[in-house]
């Protein structure tokens, strides 16, 4: 019985494995707005892009800041809506360094 509980159980969790590997955005292609509309979006808020691309089906925009911070956003693509926005660092390093920190020796 114990066997039968277990297996059902990791049954159960595989479809949910699936579910976490679709794309962010579910809008068919159709009903995109232009790339255009996205560079526009840009220059409206002041950013400069250094580039559009498709992302788990939503549009991003790598670029900088008004104040020349380097920014990632990621853009509903038929709203047009800012779904997720993001400061990078610009030592391309995904270390999160103390810098407040002193090595001891």
């Amino acid at each position: 019985m114990k066997t039968t509980l277990t297996i059902l159980g990791i049954l159960a969790v595989f479809p949910a494995g699936g579910a976490l590997a679709d794309d962010d955005c579910f809008v068919p292609m159709a009903d995109w707005q232009p790339r255009d509309a996205v560079a526009r979006l840009a220059a409206e808020n002041g950013w400069t892009v250094r580039r559009i691309k498709i992302d788990d089906g939503c549009y991003e925009i790598d670029g900088r800041d008004a104040n020349g911070r380097r920014i990632e956003v990621t853009v509903h693509p038929s709203t047009l809506q800012m779904i997720e926005f993001e400061y990078e660092d610009d030592d391309d390093d995904d270390d999160d360094d103390d810098d407040d920190r002193r090595d001891r020796d």
